[in-house]
C-alpha cells in the first residue's frame, strides 16, 4: 500500500519531526549560459528530505528546461491515468526569452511542476524523480539523449506515423471505420467538465492579461503626466508651479506603485491561471490516453473472438494447427486481460485524481482570487489617498 508523505512548498522549510516523512523541493537561481542559439537558462534545483531512498538530507543540482521536460515525459509513459502537471511552454519569440520577467516567471512555473509531483503521493515515488532530483549534469544529459520515443524517431519513422493516423482518420470521416468510444455517463460527465473549464479558464486568462496591460499603460500614461507637469510647475514658478509639480511628483510616485501592481498580477493573477489552463490540457492528455487504452481493449477483445472461433473450427476439423491455434489463443486472451486490467486502473486512477484535482483547484484559485481582490483595494486606496492629499493644494490655486 502507498504511504502518502507531506511535501513542503518551496517557500516553506520542512518544520516536521525528523520522524516524520518530508520531501521539500526549490528551483532557484536561474542563470544563463552560452551563447546566440545555444544560449539556455540554468537553475539551482535544491532538495531536503528524509526520505531513505534519497542519497541524504540535502542535494543540490544543476538543471535546464529540457531536464524538466524529460522529467514529465517519463512520468507521463509510467503513470497512465495519472494527471500529470503541466510544464510552461517554451517562448515562441526570440526577445523575450531571456527577459527577466520571463525568467522568473518560468523559473516559478517549474518550481510549482516540480513541487506537484514532490506532493503527489505516487509521483513522489518515482524513480525518475528520484533521479532527476539527484544525478549529476552528466548523468541528467546522457539520460536527455538516450530517451526513446516518438520525437527521438528518425523523420522517416514520424513521416509514416502521421500518414497512419491521418489514414485513421480519413477512414473515421468517409465512414469506413467507426471510432470506438466509451459510452459511461460519468466519463461523459467528466470529459464535458474538462473541456468547459479550459474554456472559461482560457477565457479568466485572457482579461487577466488585460487587466496587466492596462495597469501597466495606466503607470506609464501617470508617469509621462508627470513629467510634464513638472515641466509645466516649473514654467509658471508661483502657488500654481508649486501644484503642479507636486501633481507631477505624486502622478510619477503612483505610476511606479501600477507597475509594480502589474507585476504581482501577472505573477500572482494571471500566471495561475495560465498553469490552471495548462492543467486542464494535461488532464484532456490523459483522456486521450484512456480512449486508446478502451480502444486498444475492445480491439482485443474482438480479435479474441475471432480467434476462438478459429480454434473451435480447427478443432471440429481435427486440424493439425489446432496446438498452434491454442497457443495463441491463450496469449492473446492474456494480453487482453492484461489490457483490461490496465483501463481499470486508469479509470480507478482517474476517478480519484478528479477529485484531488478539483480540491486543489479550489484551493488555488481562492488565493488567486483573494490576492487579487487584496492587491485591487491596496492600489485603489493608496491612488485614492495620493489624490486626496494634493486637493486641499489644487482647491487653494483654483479659488484665488
Amino acid at each position: 500500500m502507498l504511504t502518502t508523505r507531506s511535501v513542503s512548498g518551496s517557500s516553506q522549510s520542512p518544520r516536521s519531526p525528523s520522524s516524520q516523512p518530508y520531501l521539500s523541493v526549490s528551483v532557484t537561481d536561474p542563470v544563463k549560459l552560452g551563447n546566440g542559439v545555444q544560449a539556455y537558462i540554468s537553475y539551482r534545483v535544491i532538495t531536503k528530505t528524509n526520505f531513505p531512498e534519497y542519497q541524504g538530507p540535502e542535494k543540490i543540482v544543476i538543471r535546464r528546461y529540457s531536464d524538466f521536460v524529460w522529467l514529465r515525459d517519463r512520468i507521463f509513459e509510467k503513470y497512465k491515468g495519472v494527471f500529470i502537471p503541466p510544464l510552461p511552454e517554451k517562448s515562441a519569440v526570440e526577445k523575450f526569452r531571456f527577459s527577466a520577467e520571463f525568467i522568473e516567471m518560468r523559473r516559478q512555473a517549474l518550481d510549482v511542476f516540480v513541487n506537484r509531483i514532490a506532493s503527489h503521493h505516487e509521483l513522489q515515488q518515482s524513480e525518475d524523480l528520484r533521479t532527476f532530483l539527484q544525478a549529476d549534469e552528466e548523468t541528467m544529459e546522457r539520460l536527455r539523449f538516450h530517451e526513446t520515443g516518438i520525437f527521438k524517431k528518425k523523420p522517416a519513422d514520424l513521416m509514416q506515423i502521421f500518414k497512419d493516423v491521418q489514414s485513421k482518420v480519413s477512414d473515421v470521416v468517409l465512414g469506413k471505420e467507426k471510432p470506438v468510444e466509451e459510452s459511461n455517463p460519468e466519463y461523459e460527465k467528466l470529459k464535458h467538465y474538462i473541456f468547459e473549464l479550459e474554456n472559461q479558464l482560457a477565457e479568466a486568462q485572457k482579461h487577466a492579461y488585460r487587466l496587466v496591460k492596462r495597469h501597466r499603460e495606466l503607470g506609464q500614461s501617470l508617469s509621462d503626466f508627470g513629467k510634464a507637469a513638472k515641466l509645466l510647475g516649473a514654467c509658471e514658478g508661483n502657488a500654481l508651479g508649486k501644484a503642479f509639480t507636486e501633481l507631477g511628483a505624486k502622478s510619477e510616485v503612483l505610476s511606479i506603485r501600477l507597475q509594480k501592481e502589474a507585476h504581482q498580477l501577472l505573477m500572482n493573477f494571471e500566471e495561475p491561471l495560465k498553469d490552471y489552463v495548462r492543467a486542464v490540457q494535461s488532464i484532456k492528455a490523459t483522456i486521450a490516453e484512456r480512449a486508446n487504452a478502451f480502444r486498444q481493449q475492445c480491439e482485443l477483445a474482438e480479435t479474441i473472438k475471432l480467434k476462438e472461433i478459429n480454434l473451435e473450427k480447427l478443432m471440429l476439423t481435427r486440424s493439425d494447427r489446432v496446438g498452434e491455434a491454442e497457443h495463441e489463443y491463450k496469449e492473446l486472451k492474456a494480453e487482453g486481460e492484461e489490457a483490461s486490467r490496465r483501463f481499470e486502473t486508469m479509470v480507478r486512477l482517474m476517478n480519484e485524481e478528479i477529485v484531488r484535482f478539483q480540491e486543489q483547484k479550489t484551493t488555488d484559485m481562492g488565493i488567486s482570487f483573494h490576492e487579487f481582490a487584496k492587491g485591487q483595494a491596496r492600489l485603489a486606496n493608496s491612488i485614492a489617498d495620493a489624490w486626496r492629499s494634493l486637493l486641499p493644494k489644487l482647491e487653494t490655486c483654483s479659488s484665488a
